[in-house]
This record gives C-alpha cells, structure tokens and sequence, in this order.
C-alpha cells in the first residue's frame, strides 16, 4: 500500500493523532486512519475525518491487543511499547507491566492487514 499521499494529523502539542487516506485526487473523500494504520470509518470528507481523529486521541495505545488468530500467539494480551515508521513493538502486556523480559513483536506499520485487534476482555 502506497501511503505516501497519507496526510499526518496532529494535536496542538504536535503529537500525531492519526492519518488522512486520500480516496480522491483532489482530496474531498478521506478516509481516516488510526495512528496504527487501522481505517476508522470507510469515508468521509477532509474537515469530517480530521475532527474524527482529533476527537479519538490516541488513548487507543494504552489497550491492549492481540495478533491475529492466525498468528501462533492470537490470545495473548499485548502492549504497544512503541509506534514508529520502523513498526509497531508489542510485548507481553503482563509481563511488560511486572517490568519482567519479555519477547519483542514488531508488527510492520501502518498495520494495513490488521494484524492487531482489540483484545477482548482486557
């Protein structure tokens, strides 16, 4: 996936809240995207999807997920320690909190094939 025409959006504090994924040349349709990479609606228009993603945050970080359940560690709780254009580095989020080594999972970014999901229950 081509995202070098995703437009960055940020807070006031400069933080990035998320991206604007051109469905149109000239921009009219977006759709918004998380700052993992995930779609947040299918479309809408520019000034729509930017509020969108202020509005969200990035509070979505301190959650907990899991890799897709074909992946050979589907259930376990994860932690996202960093986000980066170098991918997204998760952990065991149990272990991760008792300050415990832990494997480190990089998950390439922008996870476009939602290899992260929410995980249920945490």
């Amino acid at each position: 996936m081509d995202i070098s025409t995703w437009l960055t959006v940020k807070r006031d504090d400069n933080e990035i809240v998320g991206y604007l994924e051109p469905l149109d040349a000239a921009y009219d349709k977006v759709r918004p995207r998380s700052v993992l990479g995930h779609p947040v609606v299918d479309a809408c228009d520019y000034m729509d999807g930017e509020e969108l993603l202020l509005e969200r945050g990035i509070g979505e970080l301190a959650d907990h997920w899991t890799l897709h359940a074909e992946d050979h560690r589907g259930q376990v709780p994860l932690a996202i320690l960093e986000v980066s254009a170098n991918g997204i580095v998760v952990a065991d989020a149990l272990l991760t909190k008792a300050l415990a080594p832990t494997e480190r999972i990089i998950v390439p970014w922008p996870d476009v094939e939602s290899r992260l999901i929410p995980c249920r229950g945490a």
